[in-house]
């Protein structure tokens, strides 16, 4: 593990694997760097691999009050550590802050982004207007699981009974403690929908990609924000859900970085 001091002076947290030029893995919500290392012992072999835990989760300092700007300043800490110019890959959430990243003029070199979970039709259901202040009051209140719950089935759209089975896995008390971080995710989305106007502004070369077998909703929005970004291109990956395997999506980073 290395650290990084952002500009507000909080403290990232990551880990450097591999050889070659650089690639920043940008987590969604729920994940920390551990969950990105499947995918960058798949990259390794072809570029140098960042993978950090965003503030407030892991390893990584967490200075109040939380802005989505800060979170954009840990990027472009972790692109200056790289040697000052990277690939980057954002998964979800982190998709949609590395887009903020691109749009702000942040040197990243070329972008790709995996079902960042932005709703442009009527096919997704809405977030409840009151979700943000229920979640705030879970966290306040220390109820972390019933805050993952929430998130999961109001904002994701996980099956209540699926949610149930969750909660009885190994992998529910890594998502309760970062569950304080989720209005770090909520604020990083907005209101879901595609700020058009940004992000027409970004020119590097883009790859917006989707799951065949995710919900219509999400790779809809996929296609129009590839739609929106003038450099970019969409791409499905068949069979895949918004859990892709890294065995389906590195071969496609590896084209797209190197070509």
């Amino acid at each position: 593990m290395q650290t990084i001091r952002s500009s507000d002076g909080t403290v990232i947290a990551f880990e450097r694997s591999g050889n070659g030029p650089p690639v920043v893995l940008v987590g969604g919500a729920l994940s920390t760097r551990a969950g990105g290392a499947p995918l960058a012992e798949k990259l390794a072999p072809h570029f140098t691999v960042i993978c950090y835990d965003r503030r407030g989760r892991g390893d990584s300092g967490d200075t109040p009050p939380y802005a989505v700007e800060r979170e954009i300043e840990d990027l472009a800490a972790l692109i200056d550590a790289a040697g000052g110019s990277a690939y980057v890959f954002g998964m979800s959430s982190g998709g949609g802050l590395s887009l903020l990243a691109a749009a702000n003029g942040h040197p990243i070199t070329r972008l790709a982004v995996f079902e960042s979970p932005y709703a442009v039709d009527a096919s997704r259901p809405p977030v409840p207007s009151d979700y943000r202040t229920r979640l705030d009051t879970l966290l306040a209140e220390g109820r972390r699981g019933d805050a993952v719950e929430l998130f999961l089935t109001e904002a994701v759209g996980v099956p209540p009974d699926l949610v149930a089975q969750m909660r009885q896995a190994p992998m529910w008390s890594g998502m309760e403690a970062v569950a304080h971080t989720l209005p770090y995710d909520h604020a990083v989305m907005g209101d879901s929908a595609i700020p058009t106007a940004r992000f027409a502004s970004i020119t590097i070369p883009t790859l917006v990609m989707d799951g065949g077998a995710s919900p219509a909703w999400i790779r809809d929005a996929a296609q129009e924000l590839a739609d929106t970004i003038p450099n970019a291109r969409h791409l499905t990956l068949e069979n895949q859900t918004h859990s892709v395997a890294p065995d389906a999506i590195a071969p496609v980073l590896v084209e797209f970085f190197t070509r």
